[in-house]
């Protein structure tokens, strides 16, 4: 038995996602939503899979030329500095001559000091008072001339060692430079391939779809419902969170058995790592009280059978690891169903949650039932954020100061969708291996 929704929801997470998760990073938008929002995933469209897959292109493309354009700049750079070409190394050469300099000078001013020492020490007794106060004289006069040629070496190895250090960050910088060019071009490569291949699976399932008759076997039912409570909007990590699902039959119908799907995704600020690793989501109903591990298809068992206008809660707990680093994350929930007869079904859509991911030590969110959102999201009405063309949110400030290339921004905004449009490809075969299995 297979679930028709499957293709619908792929395309929706894959293309509405990332736009959420990346709306409420910090690093890419001027303010966050002030509490956790749930919102309704529509059906967008396999060309807007292309579109993510066009855009995916196009920043591996820009990447791809900035690494190019770097290499060739970084190795100028370095080898200005090496041949003595570049300004810091030019100043560099005049710092240690000017410190040779002072340091010859200084030597000939301690043998001034020692030679009218010696000339003090030689008089005769003989020597009148005015010899003997000229030789102190000279003694004192050579003292003073080496305390200042020693002011001045030292002032001028001082300069020496700060040009020198210059010169070294310089080369630093450089390198480091180039190695977030080719940071940069690296995820774009990545976003590209997750791109790509998500539009692939989607479009084969899609084929599948049609020559198997999928869509026939199971149908839309608006009235089997998932709602959950007590999930708050930040969570922390090294802590763990208990919250509830209920799902409520409101058909006229007697549902055989009721499986929900509970899925975490998550990235760390950058929007560019897969955070969910650290994440371990158990589940207890009241025919399971023993707290359990959600299996790898993400589904839920122990509701059973839902008789019309019957309801079941599903307890759930939600650890989050020490070392989990903080950013963004949504959760999914949906519910489905399996008769002996062989029909099946469940609500169209999947409800989402965002929340915030904090780093071990911090204050945790507040915990309040969440309530629909009523601002559409961009994506589910065909409009896009102001300044943003691609329907993600602008990027604000600089990443100059880092020696990075301007293409970063872009490659950082799609670094989120990388995730989600892998997550995406994996959530069909879910689906579907579920489904068939029923």
């Amino acid at each position: 038995m297979k679930i028709r929704r499957v293709l619908a929801t792929a395309v929706a997470l894959a293309v509405t996602t990332p736009a959420a998760l990346l709306s409420v990073s910090p690093a890419y938008a001027d303010a966050k939503p002030a509490a956790q929002t749930q919102e309704k995933q529509s059906k967008p469209t396999i060309e807007e899979l292309e579109e993510a897959a066009a855009e995916a292109q196009k920043a591996y493309d820009k990447a791809a030329q900035a690494k190019a354009a770097g290499i060739i700049e970084t190795r100028k750079t370095l080898d200005e500095l090496s041949n003595g070409t570049h300004p810091l190394a030019v100043a560099l050469a005049a710092a240690k001559q000017t410190a040779k300099d002072a340091a010859a000078a200084k030597a000939t001013a301690d043998q001034a000091v020692t030679d009218a020492k010696t000339a003090l020490e030689a008089l005769p007794g003989t020597a009148t008072e005015e010899e003997k106060a000229a030789a102190k004289t000279a003694l004192a006069e050579a003292e003073a001339t080496a305390a200042t040629a020693a002011t001045a070496q030292t002032a001028a190895d001082t300069a020496a060692t700060e040009a020198g250090k210059k010169v070294q960050d310089a080369r630093v910088a450089a390198v480091n430079a180039q190695s977030v060019l080719d940071k940069a071009a690296e995820d774009a490569l990545a976003v590209k391939t997750a791109a790509d291949a998500a539009l692939a699976k989607a479009i084969k399932e899609a084929e599948e779809g049609e020559e198997d008759g999928e869509g026939e076997d199971c149908e839309p039912e608006l009235d089997l419902t998932s709602k959950v409570t007590g999930l708050p909007d930040t969570l922390v990590a090294g802590t763990s969170t208990d919250f509830s699902l209920r799902v409520t039959n409101g058909s006229d119908r007697h549902m055989d058995e009721v499986l929900t799907f509970v899925s975490v995704h998550a990235t760390d600020k950058s929007g560019l790592k897969d955070t969910e690793k650290f994440f371990r989501l158990q589940w207890s109903t009241k025919s399971a009280p023993k707290w359990q591990n959600a299996d790898a298809d993400d589904y839920i068992e122990g509701v059973g059978a839902l008789k019309p206008g019957a309801h079941a809660d599903v307890k759930l707990r939600l650890t989050l690891d020490k070392a989990t680093p903080a950013g963004n994350g949504v959760a999914f929930f949906a519910a489905d169903f399996f008769n002996e007869d062989g029909s099946c079904g469940g609500a169209p859509d999947l409800d989402m949650y965002e929340f915030d991911v904090k780093a071990a030590g911090s204050k945790p969110g507040k915990t309040e039932d969440v309530k629909p959102s009523t601002t559409p999201r961009p994506g589910n009405t065909g409009t896009t954020p102001q300044g943003s063309a691609s329907g993600t949110p602008a990027s604000t400030g600089s990443l100059a100061a880092t020696g990075s290339s301007s293409a970063t921004t872009s490659i950082a905004l799609a670094g989120g969708a990388a995730v989600l449009l892998g997550a995406a490809a994996v959530f069909v075969v879910r689906r579907r291996k579920t489904g068939a299995d029923a």
